[in-house]
């Protein structure tokens, strides 16, 4: 309200500074003021119509780990280590990358992966393990969508890497037998399955082991398509589906459930290509990466 105190015309004489408006009053302005007084009584003081409360916060949640359907971020384990969810129409995995082994990457799961705060940590793990970090960034891309997520009910798969506590166990082991150093530097015991940056080793040194097994029966390098089956289904059957022809039926190989085969996108009717189509609707021309680096 403006009552019987002289009006006049407020003028900003410039930006704000320090929080505070600088204005002064011109001569128009008390002019004007007068007139304005005599109506100013009629009208209230305008307010300001805040919202009732913050904005509500969505929360991510995760579907049952190993599920097809991805929603992201999503979380993903399925009983057999892995999660599924991508696609490939040739015929075979036994092609190699077109770029060569490199700890360095590119791409977008190796995108995906650097920009997380872990990111740099998981690169410097791969490099330590010998493979690429395209590589190891299709595996969280693949498992999680490179998201820390805890373990389902009735599993024990957690972190971005999705690794259950006995292949965990081994595989940090080993990377710490293979370079010593890293051992002052990450999370001990199976709560660093919830540090990524250490999970990255464990990962890593699970992709080296992996890769060389399907180089033992391919001679090359192979792609991350041909490794994943491999860190999915196991050493027993996993370098078997990496070698198969698309046509081979994925039940007869890996012989699980049909539990197991739902909570991977699978039917004991499903194809070696069906589930490398999966795995390629996800990855895209990641899968053809290969992942020993140097090699």
């Amino acid at each position: 309200m403006f009552g019987n105190t002289p009006l006049g015309l407020w003028c900003a004489s410039g930006p704000p500074h320090g929080g505070r408006s600088r204005a002064r009053w011109t001569t128009a302005g008390v002019v004007l003021g007068i007139g304005v007084s005599v109506i100013g009584a009629a009208h209230a003081d305008p307010s300001i119509v805040l919202p009732n409360g913050l904005p509500v916060q969505v929360h991510p949640t995760f579907p049952e780990p190993g599920l097809p359907a991805f929603s992201f971020p999503t979380g993903g384990a399925s009983s057999v280590g892995g999660s599924s969810s991508s696609v490939d129409t040739s015929e075979g995995s036994a092609s190699t990358g077109s770029s060569s082994g490199s700890t360095s990457g590119s791409g977008n799961a190796y995108n995906l992966m650097m920009s997380q705060d872990w990111g740099s940590q998981a690169a410097d793990a791969a490099a330590a393990m010998g493979v690429s970090a395209a590589a190891l960034a299709a595996t969280c891309s693949m498992e999680s969508n490179c998201q820390n997520v805890g373990a389902a009910a009735g599993g024990s798969a957690s972190g971005a890497f999705q690794m259950i506590n006995s292949t965990y166990t081994a595989d940090i082991n080993g990377a710490i037998a293979e370079d010593p150093s890293i051992a002052g530097s990450i999370v001990s015991g199976l709560a660093g399955r919830m540090d990524p940056g250490t999970e990255a080793y464990a990962a890593a040194y699970e992709l080296q082991q992996d890769a060389q097994l399907v180089q033992g029966q391919t001679g090359s390098n192979p792609t991350v398509l041909q490794v994943r089956a491999v860190y999915q289904f196991g050493a027993g059957s996993g370098p078997t589906v990496a070698t198969a022809p698309d046509s081979a039926n994925i039940e007869s190989i890996v012989n699980l459930s049909a539990a197991s085969l739902a909570a991977n996108g699978l039917t004991a009717s499903s194809t070696v290509g069906d589930w490398r189509a999966m795995q390629t609707n996800k990855l895209g021309a990641d899968a053809y990466q290969t992942v020993l680096a140097n090699n």
